[in-house]
């Protein structure tokens, strides 16, 4: 197993990014809340260059007691990377499409030394 050096924790932005790239592939780390989770770069729906994508909180529907929609609002809880090429959303925390369980971005470990980030492969 190698170790890829990311940067210092303190050179994220909280939610924040960085791609790096081993090989042939990318990988996105993500600083959020204060953790850091690392995907590879690759959508599982059709491949796309998914860490690439815009970062979010999940949209939630505000349902009342007789089922009809009062609008529109963002998680406190839940903050997501969309896919730039189809739209399909994953939660960072988990690496999970919200409507697809099945549907899971490739997770790798991350390890933090001091302030150093390094991504495990």
């Amino acid at each position: 197993m190698a170790e890829i050096f990311v940067g210092k924790l303190s050179e994220f932005d909280s939610p924040g990014r960085k791609i790096v790239t081993r090989d042939d592939m990318e990988i996105g780390v993500f600083h959020i809340d204060g953790e850091v989770f690392a995907y590879e770069n690759t959508c599982p729906h059709q491949g796309g260059p998914v860490c690439h994508g815009r970062i979010l909180k999940k949209v939630e529907e505000i349902i009342a007691k007789d089922k009809t929609s009062k609008g529109l609002t963002f998680s406190s809880e839940h903050t997501h990377v969309v896919c730039p090429w189809h739209g399909f959303e994953f939660n960072i925390k988990t690496g999970r499409h919200p409507g697809d369980r099945n549907s899971v971005l490739t997770p790798f470990e991350v390890k933090i030394n001091d302030e150093d980030v390094y991504v495990i492969v």
